[in-house]
């Protein structure tokens, strides 16, 4: 408000006309515009207070005017001043022509424009018209754009900006606040922009919105992160006083104040296959970049897709990766960046330090941490392909199931450095999931290996994970079945590097208990020959004796049925009875049925029916005293199975129908699609074929969805005979060709040769007899190597096709045929025969 002393300031030192009368034009000509305002407010008998209120103005605002703190006022607020001030045509045309002089006194004043990018924006289409539509149509006063260093933040801010700008009536002002070292220096930098001279620093933010007032301004604001408390406070102030004010900001850190939106920048769209590499916007950054540097990468596109798939489409991090094109090839640069981010540095000379090299973008970051959230930070980077808020208070903790209140901590920290962009989160399903993007977690493992705390954290996150996989084996027989095993899926990362710790530390207890926790889910997911090693390596650890009984048991129990799953016949033996002796002596029956169950399937595929169906038989009727329905009903299944190997079809169908029956009720996806298989086959053999085909393709579909790799190789097998017997050979080669991939990538090598008999049988019916007889050869080979005869129900069509080759081929050339069968490894018998020397080829063949 003004008071009495405030109207005597003014006047102080200044002549009055001799006659009370108003100075001449020469006079006014002469008189700066806050002179003139005063003069013709102290004529028309007004205070400042008493001229505000008439004009509708505020009190400092007509302060600033007077003391030239606010220069060039707007016409619309000329003409506010000289109704107030009841200024006739003459007077009027003074006091503009005075604010026009005052506002062209000197370069100072204006506004600092915002910058012209250096080179074209690439990839950002959908962002910047996204934004655009935000910020230049006022669906939004605060835009931030967020995100870690280097995403591109700062570039498509100037796009925005210069997209939007035509649509503010007193344009767009650059703010930069990179150079700014502390919080004190973000108003007057964000004074310095606007053009304004500031006479009182105690109430600066007041006067820059008396500065900006009602003008119809964008302020772009860059480079928050750092200051971002002071920069949300100035920005809530501007806001509530500025109506006509909008502001965009690029920052790390979310300003988390009223009406903030938010833009996640993202990197870069990468190739999603081989097809579309040219069209990626990462990749047309890094040619962009590497061809200005003289560099063209020519014909190397699939060299420049492995570049910007490790470096995950972060902007900076290509262009820093494309400058070194000067000295590297770009296969090079590929092979470099596998093992280590840190050739990334070398800059534009006049990027700040943090732009010059991708750590010392992230380094800028992480220097803003508190201790807590350093802390964290360093210890996620033990988490391979994301985690969940559970393992990350575990290993903050190192509690495996931690508390409220360690949760609480870890999502508080949590949440701090997903709003500082260091942490992405993800939602799938109901669950929230983080991870970092692979070169702020190769700084943060630094981080970590420097506190000296690495074999700690990875002591705590294979704990964790641990107890995560053992679980997870419960719910891998039942309803929940199919969700826990995309759990285990989006894990396996983590399950890698915990069990990769465990074997490297020599730790039997966890080896042992993470290998015998995961079996089942490498048997169902196809992960036979890992899942095998884990188990085997566990076992052979020096301590492994010391391990509880019940989790030796376990391993064996899995290293045998992996062993099996591979058709290695005398490991698995060596392996189930070790595990059978030591369920026995737990007194588990549970335990000691399944291995019954498991060495069962050992003899039923070394053709020994009579032993697989007694083991599958007390298995059974141990299942049976304990009322496990779901145990009864995988027994009744394998002696269904057991049944139609043997070529009993319609007790195999009797008993796969119960089967199949129970795990409709149980929820067991893979207990159904076994007996869907086995009631297909039944069919198929039996010559029903619209039945065969409608079950087998309910396993099949059921499989796929379940991932069970197992299911979907049968099924396609079985489906493949089926469409042979119809006369459909285009279709029969299709499904065994990929019943065979499915087979040879499983290990599974007694259902391989079964698929290379029946593809020897489509081979002999269209003519291709010299290759039907390598195919026979080739099955014959891998039979004698395993120690597994055909099943007896394979034999008739076998046994018919064999005397179709032999009774057109003469005694020679089908030995040499099947010989070279035989001889051949089976990735070669997967690609076809080479007839006449050469890379074999399959599709010559059918």
């Amino acid at each position: 408000m003004a008071t009495a002393t405030d109207e005597v300031g003014d006047w102080v030192g200044r002549p009055l006309p001799s006659d009370g009368s108003r100075r001449g034009s020469d006079d006014a000509q002469a008189t700066g515009f806050g002179d003139l305002l005063r003069r013709h407010r102290r004529e028309a008998g007004l205070s400042q207070e008493g001229l505000a209120e008439l004009a509708g103005l505020s009190v400092d605002a007509i302060a600033a005017l007077e003391r030239g703190r606010r220069r060039a006022p707007r016409p619309h607020t000329l003409r506010l001043l000289g109704d107030a001030l009841h200024l006739g045509a003459p007077e009027r045309a003074q006091l503009t022509a005075a604010a026009r002089r005052d506002g062209d006194a000197g370069p100072a004043s204006a506004m600092r424009a915002v910058p012209v990018a250096a080179n074209e924006l690439i990839g950002r289409a959908h962002d910047l018209a996204e934004i655009t539509h935000l910020v230049g149509d006022r669906a939004t006063r605060l835009m931030t754009l967020s995100g870690p260093g280097g995403v591109g933040k700062t570039r498509l801010e100037l796009a925005v900006a210069a997209e939007v700008t035509h649509r503010f009536e007193d344009g767009a002002c650059w703010v930069p606040l990179a150079p700014v070292s502390d919080r004190s220096g973000v108003a007057p930098a964000v004074a310095a922009s606007l053009g304004m001279h500031p006479l009182d620093a105690g109430r600066l933010v007041q006067e820059i919105a008396e500065h900006i007032g009602r003008r119809n301004l964008l302020l772009v604001v860059d480079n928050c992160a750092h200051v971002v408390g002071e920069v949300a406070t100035i920005c809530a102030a501007l806001l509530e006083s500025c109506p006509n004010l909008s502001i965009l900001t690029s920052s790390r850190e979310l300003l988390r104040i009223a009406g903030e939106s938010v833009y996640v920048v993202p990197p870069l769209t990468l190739p999603e296959s081989d097809d579309d590499v040219d069209d990626s916007p990462a990749v047309k950054l890094f040619v962009d970049r590497a061809t200005a540097r003289g560099q063209a990468p020519v014909g190397q596109s699939d060299q420049v897709a492995r570049v910007v798939r490790r470096l995950e489409g972060m902007p900076l991090a290509i262009e820093l990766a494309a400058a070194r094109t000067n000295v590297l090839t770009v296969e090079e640069l590929a092979t470099e960046l596998e093992t280590s981010f840190g050739i990334l540095t070398g800059g534009a000379s006049t990027a700040s330090p943090r732009q010059q090299s991708l750590y010392g973008a992230i380094e800028w970051s992480h220097d803003l941490l508190t201790p807590p959230e350093r802390e964290l930070f360093a210890l996620l980077s033990v988490f391979v392909g994301g985690w969940t808020l559970n393992a990350a208070a575990s290993v903050l903790s190192g509690s495996v199931v931690p508390g409220p209140l360690e949760r609480a901590r870890a999502l508080d920290l949590t949440s701090r450095l997903v709003d500082k962009s260091l942490i992405r989160v993800s939602r799938d399903r109901g669950i929230a999931r983080y991870d970092m993007l692979a070169v702020i977690r190769e700084f943060a493992a630094g981080q970590l290996a420097a506190s000296g705390r690495g074999e700690e954290a990875a002591q705590h996150h294979a704990a964790f994970y641990i107890a995560f996989a053992e679980e997870a084996e419960h719910h891998l027989r039942g309803a929940d079945q199919a969700e826990w095993l995309d759990r285990l899926d989006g894990e396996l990362d983590n399950l890698r590097a915990a069990m990769a710790w465990s074997l490297r530390a020599g730790t039997a207890g966890e080896a042992v208990r993470l290998a015998g926790g995961l079996w089942l889910f490498c048997y169902l997911r196809g992960h036979y020959a890992e899942g095998g090693e884990w188990l085997e390596r566990a076992l052979a650890l020096r301590g492994t004796a010391g391990v509880e009984p019940q989790y030796r048991a376990r391993a064996s129990l899995g290293a045998g049925m992996l062993a099996f799953l591979q058709c290695e016949y005398d490991v698995a033996t060596t392996r189930l009875e070790s595990a059978l002796a030591q369920y026995k002596e737990l007194g588990d029956t549970a335990g000691t049925a399944l291995v019954m169950q498991r060495l069962g399937g050992v003899a039923r595929e070394r053709g020994d029916y009579v032993t697989a169906e007694n083991l599958h038989c007390q298995s059974y009727d141990l299942f049976e005293s304990l009322g496990d329905r779901s145990g009864m009903s995988w027994a009744h299944n394998q002696l269904g199975f057991v049944a139609w190997l043997r070529g009993d079809l319609e007790i195999a169908a009797r008993r796969c129908r119960r089967a199949r029956d129970s795990f409709r009720v149980l929820g067991d996806g893979e207990g159904l699609a076994w007996s869907l298989i086995s009631l297909g086959t039944i069919a198929q053999y039996s010559g029903e074929l619209t039945e065969a085909e409608d079950l087998l393709t309910e396993s099949l579909a059921l499989s796929q969805r379940l991932g069970y790799r197992e299911g979907v190789a049968w099924s396609l097998n079985q489906l493949g005979i089926v469409e042979r017997r119809r006369g459909f050979i285009d279709r029969a080669v299709h499904l065994l060709d990929e019943s065979l991939a499915e087979h040879r990538d499983l290990g599974d090598r007694w259902r391989t040769a079964s698929v290379l008999e029946e593809l020897a049988t489509v081979a002999q019916q269209r003519d291709r007899t010299e290759y039907a007889a390598f195919l026979i050869g080739a099955a014959d080979g891998i039979r004698e190597v395993i120690g597994a005869p055909v099943p007896e129900v394979e034999k008739p069509d076998l046994l018919a096709t064999r005397r179709a080759i032999e009774q057109t081929l003469d005694r020679r050339a089908f030995r040499a045929a099947w010989s070279a069968g035989r001889a051949a490894p089976l990735a070669a018998v997967a690609d076809g025969y080479p007839a006449t020397g050469g890379t074999p080829d399959r599709s010559t063949h059918f």
